[in-house]
């Protein structure tokens, strides 16, 4: 690893560490919260949106978050590390076969849906490895 890398992947470590950034993917329905300096004002404005591709390199990381706003489609690029961004909150998990969902520019309406992603992949609470199964849920009724 040369030293450039060493030193991005510090920069990263460090920034992972200041605000925990949540696992997620194409197809996932993000709530991006900015900061927007307006005169001497700090905000937070929020952007929601479907997520249609990341980029991952390291600090460079990006991602690209899509709505529709007033019939017109909006798309925001945001860094993954960049203080600028104070949250980041997955509202739903999209199943997509994709990586890039840059289709979903050309369509509209119900055909730009996507479905959401069921089962342990979503987040569902996963059952512990000690506990057993609830009275009636394994399968065989005991008499």
């Amino acid at each position: 690893m040369n030293i450039v890398q060493q030193i991005e992947a510090e920069q990263v470590a460090r920034r992972a560490a200041e605000r925990p950034v949540p696992e997620f993917g194409p197809g996932d329905t993000l709530r991006v919260s900015v900061r927007v300096v307006e005169g001497e004002r700090t905000r937070l404005q929020a952007f929601e949106g479907v997520c249609i591709a990341r980029k991952n390199a390291g600090i460079n990381s990006s991602f690209t978050v899509r709505k529709i706003s007033y019939g017109e489609g909006v798309e925001r690029v945001f860094p993954l590390y960049s203080p600028n961004v104070a949250e980041i909150k997955v509202m739903r998990r999209g199943d997509v076969r994709r990586a890039k969902l840059y289709y979903l520019r050309g369509r509209t309406g119900k055909a730009a849906r996507i479905a959401e992603k069921l089962g342990l992949g979503a987040g569902a609470p996963a059952e512990a490895p000690g506990e057993a199964p609830a009275e009636g849920q394994n399968g065989a009724e005991q008499a």
